[in-house]
């Protein structure tokens, strides 16, 4: 999967979703999806047309696309993959689409919406870090209470020759 998290000064535009296939209650999440088979070594690619598809916020729209987040997480007998991005925007309009509601949200209140763990995990991170360029890997486990926690490790180029 490709997600985007867009802000506009100190709001970021979510989408509120009734349900998924995951969930009968709403949540909230940033814009993205699946990628299409030609996008799995273009992952940003991917986010671009989700983006559009989900908010008709066009590519020349978008500053400062920087992915930040591998996250990873099993369910079932699948490993999930999503590639997590950060941009700009300088356009507050949107166009709703069938995958949910969008609204801008304050960036102070992100982490009191429903979030899914994984990405509530990850806006804590981000918020706490909001200064890092760096691209982290969040995989999301069980402690010993079986609850959930998330372990990152910085993403870093070994320099082998």
């Amino acid at each position: 999967m490709s997600t985007a998290f867009l802000f506009n000064e100190n709001k970021v535009i979510m989408m509120k979703k009734d349900s998924s296939r995951i969930t009968d209650t709403v949540f909230w999440t940033g814009l993205g999806g699946h990628l299409e088979a030609d996008e799995l070594n273009s992952p940003k690619r991917a986010c671009i047309r989700e983006i559009y598809e989900e908010s008709g916020i066009q590519e020349e729209e978008i500053e400062e696309l920087k992915l930040r987040y591998i996250l990873l997480r099993i369910k079932e007998e699948e490993i999930r993959q999503q590639f997590v991005y950060f941009g700009k925007t300088k356009s507050l309009s949107y166009i709703n689409s069938d995958e949910g509601e969008l609204h801008w949200i304050d960036k102070d209140k992100i982490l009191e919406l429903r979030l899914s763990k994984i990405v509530s995990f990850m806006m804590e991170h981000y918020l706490e870090n909001p200064d890092k360029n760096e691209i982290f890997v969040g995989t999301i486990t069980m402690n010993h209470e079986e609850q959930p926690e998330i372990q990152w490790a910085e993403l870093k180029d070994p320099k082998i020759f």
